[in-house]
This record gives structure tokens, C-alpha cells and sequence, in this order.
């Protein structure tokens, strides 16, 4: 067998003068990623944050006041009484289509409650109003419980049917709970009189 030379030696002197590498930008801080599958171990901690001195950051000065809380849109979709529920629920499925996510949408009704609420409340109170405070669904009221809803963007008011104190509480709470957008189906004339009554 051949035997191979060894190569030969360079000494550091005979090299030439080194220079430190231009040092890179440190990202900011990041999330700890999760270990990986078939890599044991903790996560790695993210790299050190490098920090302005005092000096370089200047004070910002404070933005103008937050406006106060506004009015939600008002839209109004003309329906009879018999009407207004399936009035109500072709707009809560184009609101769904437009990508509203479903736990922003509460809709109360004034007379018969939706289907869903009489399903759910068979279940018992605690069970129904846990769906409400999970807030992942549109969630389904009448007029009589809507007190106890909680605020979402989107409410979606079914005038259909019921006495008129009905319609006056449910525009009042939903009015009230509406953060953006506030949807009323049903008769118009009995809709602006209700409105016009101070709601």
C-alpha cells in the first residue's frame, strides 16, 4: 500500500493578516419554536435582542384621543312578519360569505324564537348560554333573554311578530350590543316607528 504524503503545514504567520467578518444585523426576538419530531430536547431560546441606548430612541409624541364609542351602521331589510327569520338568516349567511367570522354575529328575534334557540334551551339554560360565552358560533336570542347577550359586531334584529313592547326591547338591546353593524328585518313602517320612539 502506498503511503501518502503528508501535506504541508501552513503557518499562521505565512498567511497574511486576518480580518473579522463584518458583523450581521441580530433579527428581533421571535416565538421559542416547539421541538421538532424526532428532535429531542427543548426549543432552542431565540437570540439575544440587541437594545438602542437611551440616547437613540426619541419620546413619541401622543396621537390624537381615542373617538368615542361609535354608532353601529344601521341597514334595514324590508320583510313582512312571516318573513323576517328567513330575512335574517340570508343575511347572516352573506355575512358568513363575506368572511365574518361566525362568533361575531347575535341575532334576536321578536316573536317565535329561531328554531336553534328553542333546540339549544332544550338542553337547559347553563348549556345555551355557555355557547354564547364561547363566542365561536352565531348565536341565537329573543327578545325576552336578549338582555343577557353580550356585545358581537354584527347584530342581527328578526321583527317577527310579537307584541310591540318586544320589538322596542330587542332594538334597544341590540342597539346596544351592536359594535359595527346593526341588521334589522321586517316591516319597515313598524320598524321606523319603533326607531323613531327613541331607540
Amino acid at each position: 500500500m502506498p503511503l501518502i504524503p503528508e501535506e504541508p503545514q501552513i503557518h499562521e504567520s505565512a498567511q497574511g493578516p486576518r480580518t473579522a467578518p463584518t458583523p450581521r444585523p441580530v433579527p428581533g426576538p421571535r416565538p421559542a419554536a416547539s421541538s421538532r419530531p424526532g428532535r429531542p430536547g427543548p426549543p432552542r431560546p431565540a437570540p439575544p435582542v440587541q437594545r438602542a441606548s437611551r440616547d437613540a430612541v426619541k419620546p413619541v409624541p401622543p396621537g390624537p384621543p381615542a373617538p368615542a364609542a361609535a354608532t353601529p351602521q344601521l341597514q334595514l331589510i324590508p320583510a313582512s312578519a312571516q318573513g323576517a327569520l328567513d330575512a335574517a338568516e340570508e343575511a347572516v349567511d352573506l355575512l358568513l360569505d363575506s368572511g365574518r367570522a361566525p362568533g361575531d354575529v347575535l341575532v334576536i328575534t321578536t316573536g317565535d324564537p329561531h328554531p336553534w334557540a328553542t333546540h339549544e334551551l332544550s338542553f337547559g339554560e347553563a348549556s345555551y348560554w355557555a355557547q354564547h360565552d364561547a363566542g365561536d358560533d352565531v348565536f341565537y336570542t329573543d327578545a325576552k333573554i336578549a338582555e343577557r347577550a353580550g356585545t358581537r359586531p354584527v347584530v342581527v334584529v328578526a321583527v317577527n311578530g310579537g307584541p310591540e313592547s318586544a320589538a322596542v326591547s330587542a332594538l334597544s338591546v341590540a342597539h346596544a350590543r351592536a359594535g359595527a353593524l346593526l341588521i334589522v328585518c321586517g316591516d319597515p313602517q313598524r320598524i321606523n316607528s319603533v326607531l323613531g320612539a327613541g331607540v
